[in-house]
């Protein structure tokens, strides 16, 4: 008979690499796997849909193999996709397949098989179904906390341009449009990081700026609403990065776990008791038989034992009984305790829910109040510019009430003075035609005069040559000084001084006699 040995297989363990892609890991053993287990051909949803399933069943199974999801998570995971499918949720429903389980924990390929076959989701529109397991993927797996479209100013152009963010806990990218086709850029946040809200600027009202070491990064929401989610979204993520913490999706199951196997540990305590009740009931009873049959083989000779033995037994009775009536009441409180502890976690959820809609209407309260004090400080505002502008239209009122009583006494002074001076304008005119034709005649006179130099100059010159001919027989008479001449429009010399005194004497003469006769 021929022996071989078994080879021995070294295996060699490494820890897991920071960067390392768990997505790709998955779709790796989604191929190996699930070719033997599943047949979409029975399946409502495709295999892109049931491979997403498969990956948020692996989130939320129990960290033991094999993997299995309890009921507990079945319901979590079911609850949440109805809620965004914007379903109901039928808790009756679910509390009779909760019956009919059998081990109340399914596998990955039951679960598949559970929402693919529409037990949950039946009649609704497969579209709609896709679109909640794809969002409740990208928040369990892909760790994604909040998405949607917003414009970021660019950094070199300087333009305004919309893009589909992502925020996760360490980073925010953001793409050309939702399929994720082509990544522009990402957004890194740490413990050094802050956001806060902007004023209005470029026409865009609902800014905000993400403020990294290196960076600075502005982006518009589509309303004021969107904008604050962001903010309290970012800001969550940065005080989570501060302070160490997972992310909200892991965070919440870890608390699930914990809650659960509280409540784990706290079930076997109680059969721990309930077997140690069983086991000391045991014993007195074995102890009861050994005596009832020591007491029997002695009954003719130890009466009086027999008697006690038979008191013990009594007594014992009466414990067993005690005991049995505790133990019962334990199953009561076990019971209770089941009933409320399903209580707690359905109140739970309504808290949560309650909590999202008292910030939601906080929030809005309180930027109601924002509104409602600007719009009073404007009408205040409004009201201080009327009242103002409303004294200055008074006193111009009364300023031009005044220019007009004043300028109807002055348009009546005006008028007088026009008179006045047409009168004297037409004398002056009368004046003006007497000096223009004594004008005429000086003129005349002047041209006379002018004539008479002119033969006085030649005579005086033919003078001058004589007595340079017979120099030192004569002296020549020289002119004395000249007095001024006196100018007038006729020009230099035309009148003599009086001539001009007895001018002026007329018209002052003239003058007087016009007024005389008005």
């Amino acid at each position: 008979m021929m022996t071989f040995d078994r080879p021995r297989l070294s295996i060699c363990i490494r820890p897991i690499q920071p960067d390392f892609n768990f997505a790709d890991l998955n779709k790796m053993c989604w191929t190996l796997c699930a070719p033997k287990r599943i047949s979409s051909k029975h399946l409502l949803i495709s295999g892109v849909d049931a491979f997403k399933i498969w990956c948020i069943f692996n989130f939320l199974s129990e960290e033991k193999y094999p993997l299995h999801i309890v009921a507990e998570e079945i319901e979590y995971f079911l609850r949440k996709l109805l809620t965004v499918m914007g379903c109901s949720w039928n808790e009756r429903r679910f509390e009779d397949y909760k019956m009919s389980m059998t081990k109340h924990q399914l596998n990955g390929w039951e679960l598949i098989e559970l929402v693919g076959m529409g037990h949950f989701t039946k009649g609704m529109n497969p579209q709609t179904i896709s679109m909640g397991i794809n969002e409740i993927y990208q928040e369990l797996i892909l760790d994604v906390i909040k998405q949607g479209y917003m414009t970021k100013k660019g950094h070199k152009r300087k333009n305004w341009t919309e893009r589909w963010f992502e925020l996760h806990l360490t980073y925010i990218s953001y793409y050309v449009n939702e399929d994720l086709a082509e990544q522009k850029g990402c957004i890194s946040l740490d413990r050094n990081c802050c956001v806060e809200s902007l004023p209005e600027k470029d026409g865009k009202k609902n800014l905000y700026i993400i403020r990294c070491v290196e960076k600075s990064f502005e982006i518009n929401a589509s309303d004021k609403k969107t904008r604050q989610e962001w903010i309290q979204a970012i800001q969550d993520c940065i005080v989570r990065i501060r302070q160490g913490l997972s992310s909200p999706q892991r965070e919440a199951r870890q608390k699930r776990r914990e809650q659960r196997n509280r409540m784990r540990a706290e079930q076997e305590t109680i059969e721990n008791r309930m077997r140690q009740l069983q086991l000391a009931n045991e014993s007195k009873q074995a102890e009861l038989e050994a005596m009832s049959k020591e007491a029997a083989s002695r009954d003719h000779v130890e009466e009086q034992r027999i008697q006690t033995q038979i008191e013990l037994l009594h007594q014992y009775k009466k414990d067993l009984e005690q005991e049995k009536l505790a133990r019962r009441q334990m199953e009561e409180q076990v019971v209770e305790k089941s009933s409320e502890l399903e209580q707690y976690w359905q109140r739970m959820q309504e808290l949560e829910e309650m909590y999202s809609q008292l910030k939601e209407a906080l929030e809005d309260e309180r930027q109601a109040k924002q509104d409602e004090e600007a719009l009073r400080k404007v009408q205040a505002r409004l009201l201080k510019d009327e009242a103002s502008k409303r004294l200055e239209l008074e006193e111009i009122y009364k300023q031009q009430q005044q220019v007009l009583s004043q300028s109807q006494k002055e348009k009546e002074v005006l008028e007088k003075e026009r008179s006045e001076k047409e009168r004297s304008l037409q004398a002056a005119r009368e004046q003006l035609e007497i000096l223009e034709k004594q004008r005429q005649g000086a003129q005349e006179e002047y041209k006379a005069v002018t004539k008479k130099l002119e033969r006085a100059a030649n005579k005086t010159k033919k003078w001058k040559h004589r007595v340079g001919e017979h120099e030192g027989l004569l002296r020549l008479i020289q002119p004395g000084n000249k007095s001024p001449y006196n100018i007038t429009n006729w020009g230099m010399a035309t009148f003599t001084e009086t001539e001009l005194d007895q001018m002026e004497k007329n018209w002052q003469e003239n003058k007087h006699r016009q007024h005389e006769g008005q």
